[in-house]
Formats: structure tokens, sequence, C-alpha cells
């Protein structure tokens, strides 16, 4: 079975939710014989890649709420991180475009490498004190070869704006026609669909619902035609 998630390096919700998803995941009987894969979603599409904010100051301007209100807010979303084991830094954060984390994350799939690397780029954007917006590529570099990616290939996409921008953009085109408007938004088997940071139990009822349902595999008969199996090829008989 496949689990696609689309999420956004930004989205608190999506930090949170992976870690619900996981949960219910890690318990799941079938866990092994189920394929997650992470899908591109930016929050902020059209922000400048050196436009970088105070997260307390791009809440106020979006939402047109108080400071005050917009750290209550960040407290909370500390409170529900923390349930989950998660770490959250509630003030000092910086928000900003996620375009090269996306590219970066496709890369990472190519070597079989998007979870950690997903993971860490969480941890490094809610968790750690140094930013992973204002200091340029070279702290992109630092957490992708953490991930265990080759420096060569992290340079060479992160010096090429337009490698693998088809597949991000893809990405987001494919969550629109789903009817994603938001994240974080799991697809099971492409039969389901959950949006947000659901609680672990709703997570383990969806993966139990969409393994239960797949359909099994039809055979059609053709009437004895000669194939090849773990004994050998049939041979023709004249």
């Amino acid at each position: 079975m496949r689990v696609e998630i689309w999420s956004d390096i930004a989205c608190p919700w999506c930090y949170v939710g992976k870690a619900r998803f996981e949960k219910a995941l890690q318990a799941f009987p079938h866990r092994d014989e189920v394929e997650v894969v992470h899908r591109s979603f930016e929050l902020d599409p059209h922000r400048a890649k050196d436009d970088v904010q105070p997260v307390l100051t791009m809440l106020s301007k979006k939402y047109g709420m108080s400071q005050a209100q917009a750290q209550a807010g960040e407290d909370n979303l500390g409170a529900q991180a923390a349930a989950e084991g998660l770490e959250y830094r509630t003030t000092g954060r910086d928000h900003g475009n996620t375009f090269d984390m996306h590219r970066l994350l496709h890369l990472a799939k190519e070597r079989g490498r998007q979870d950690e690397l997903i993971q860490i780029l969480y941890r490094a954007n809610f968790a750690e004190e140094r930013s992973v917006f204002s200091e340029g590529d070279e702290r992109l570099v630092e957490l992708a070869l953490e991930a265990g990616l080759d420096t060569e290939d992290v340079h060479r996409v992160l010096a090429d704006p337009t490698a693998y921008a088809d597949d991000v953009r893809a990405d987001e085109r494919e969550a629109a026609e789903l009817g994603a408007n938001g994240v974080p938004f799991f697809v099971l088997d492409r039969k389901y669909g959950v949006s947000g940071a659901q609680p672990t139990e709703l997570f383990a009822q969806a993966l139990t619902q969409a393994w239960g349902e797949r359909s099994p595999l039809r055979l059609i008969e053709d009437g004895g035609a000669e194939a090849c199996g773990p004994d050998g090829c049939a041979v023709p008989q004249s």
C-alpha cells in the first residue's frame, strides 16, 4: 500500500501530523508493506527567496491578528508538538521560501533518503536556533549532507534553479486536482484522503480501512497458455 503525504517544511501542523501518522504506522500490523512518499506543497510559493521575516510578523500580517494572538497560537503549537515528543521553539523562528527544500527532497527521493531529509529539515526549522532560511544555501547543504546526500549532487541542484522544479510543480498541480487546499494532506492508495494533523487513532483507522479494501488481483484465464515459473518454463509438446 502506498501513502502519499503533501506537506511543507514551513507548516507546523505538517511537523506534528507526520509524528502522529508515524505512531499509527508503527503500530500497524502491515507497516513493512506500506510505502510512504512525501510530495511537495508550498504554503507561500510567491515569496521571494530573500524575503525572510519573523514568524510572528508573518502571522500578524497574513491573518490580521495581534502579536499577542500570534504568540498564543505558537504556544499552543508548542504544546501540541510536545505531546508528540517533538521539540518546538515558540519564539525566535523565522519564515521564508521553501522551494529549494522541496527540490532537494526530490533529489533525496531519487537517492532513497527522502524521509531522512524531511525529518532533518523539520527539526532544523522548528526546533533549532539556526535558521533554514536566512543562512542561504550553506545551511541547506549542511542539512542535506546530514541526511546522507552527496555533496556534489546537492551543490548541483542548488546551483541550477530548474533542477527538480518541474517535479515540485507537478506535485502541487496534483494536490490541486485531488482537492487539497491545505496541508498536511495524506492520500492512501489513491482511495482515501486525510486532511490535517488528525489524531493518531484516526490515522490508524484510515490505514486499517485502506488496507482492508485493497482490490485483489483478478486473473483472466487464457486457456493454459505457456508460462515460466519457479520450476522452469513449460516446453510445448508437438
